[in-house]
């Protein structure tokens, strides 16, 4: 890639739209369980489904959006009106102290926010496929910022780590993102019969299917790191005022994998052993969590997470774009949300809360046995994909349509 691509203006606007995308979710996600399960002294369970109200969002926003963008609306508006309503629920999730406000509040945000995941996919494979990893490149490197601007600003206003102001980092965040869609590309729809229909057919495909069920479960224990990794640090001595710059060390090495390793290792070894790997980077970081209690070792271990997020999830958005017909490109990447930040995300919170209520001791987690449980289920995933997934090709997809809208397809394509 020409290193003039960095200075052309559709590529400034689509990093500075995924880079906002993932600040607003990076400000809130990793620390919000802190307050939670400190000050406003809820349980594991209460914090697991409040936690949940992002992968029950998941489940329905995203095919709604993806089926409004593919069929009537241009996709930039729909980010816009989404993170400007975002951000009145977000100032007003900070000030909630219980429960259920806290339940409602964010479970009708995280409707706003999740619709607008596949779309920032849609735009950027509109106007940018080629470029897509460099695109992608901002997504973790505005995970890692948020997390030291947070920290950074809880050392400068000496604010504790339990506090709303990431709630209100977040409200802020999406006002800016509203600025951010105004100035992008239009990407109008280009309307098919039912896109959402026609994505859903893919998993007609077995190969796709167990792609598909391999990322909804491995994707799924990604809520055992949310949910108790910043506990996990406090309970290992990290200050928590420290914590999300020590889990920004998991983004710093997404945002080099995302430049430097993916595009290397799909080249080198495919779509499949990429997944494998991903998942296997999974297992190691909650194997260290098993056996060690050093904070050290643990604030090492993060820059795993980083690999396993751009080998696995990541490495799969771009499979979905590569076998998905153009014109359903934002129903498929509707799917593949649905099935991993949606019903993924959704089982692996309520399995967290029972695992990590089952095992709490006098208000003490017993960590190890916690861990124990994502790290046997994503070796399982690793072991599914090596074995049992073979990667399809994308005129498979192509067997039930007519001649004729095939070569259009094609044509597109």
């Amino acid at each position: 890639m020409h290193w003039d691509v960095y200075l052309r203006p559709d590529y400034l606007r689509l990093s500075a739209l995924m880079f906002m995308e993932f600040a607003v979710w990076a400000a809130w996600m990793p620390v919000l369980a802190i307050r939670l399960l400190g000050p406003l002294k809820m349980s594991g369970k209460q914090t697991g489904w409040i936690y949940a109200t992002f992968p029950l969002a998941c489940i329905f926003a995203p095919f709604a959006s993806g089926y409004m963008a593919d069929k009537w609306f241009n996709a930039e508006w729909i980010i816009l009106i989404s993170h400007a309503l975002g951000a009145v629920l977000l100032f007003l999730a900070a000030r909630q102290t219980k429960f259920w406000g806290m339940f409602w509040v964010m479970l009708v945000y995280c409707v706003f926010f999740t619709a607008t995941l596949p779309l920032v996919n849609k735009v950027l494979f509109r106007h940018l496929p080629e470029q897509a990893t460099a695109v992608f490149f901002w997504a973790p490197v505005a995970w890692a910022l948020i997390g030291w601007f947070l920290t950074g600003m809880r050392q400068l206003w000496k604010l504790g780590g339990d506090g709303p102001d990431s709630l209100y980092l977040a409200a802020v965040l999406s006002v800016l993102m509203v600025v951010i869609s105004f100035l992008q590309l239009p990407t109008k729809p280009e309307p098919v019969g039912n896109p959402m229909l026609e994505a859903l057919g893919m998993l007609k495909n077995f190969n796709y299917l167990v792609f598909i069920l391999a990322q909804l479960v491995v994707a799924g224990m990604m809520q055992f790191y949310f949910l108790g990794t910043g506990q996990f640090m406090q309970d290992r001595g990290i200050s928590g005022k420290n914590i999300s710059a020590a889990m920004g060390l998991a983004q710093a090495m997404q945002a080099l994998a995302t430049m430097v390793a993916l595009g290397w290792l799909l080249e080198t070894v495919g779509f499949q052993w990429t997944f494998v790997i991903g998942a296997l980077c999974w297992t190691v970081l909650y194997a260290v969590y098993v056996v060690s209690g050093e904070a050290v070792w643990i604030v090492v271990i993060q820059a795993f997470h980083g690999l396993a997020y751009v080998f696995f999830m990541i490495g799969g958005q771009i499979f979905v774009s590569a076998m998905a017909p153009k014109e359903i490109n934002a129903s498929a990447q509707s799917l593949i949300f649905i099935a991993t930040t949606g019903i993924g995300l959704f089982l692996g919170t309520q399995l967290a809360g029972i695992v990590m209520d089952k095992n709490s001791v006098a208000g003490k987690f017993q960590w190890s046995k916690i861990w124990a449980v994502p790290l046997g289920i994503t070796l399982a995933g690793a072991i599914v994909l090596a074995v049992v997934f073979h990667v399809p090709k994308p005129a498979e997809f192509q067997q039930d349509k007519p001649p004729e809208k095939v070569a259009m397809m094609a044509a597109n394509l």
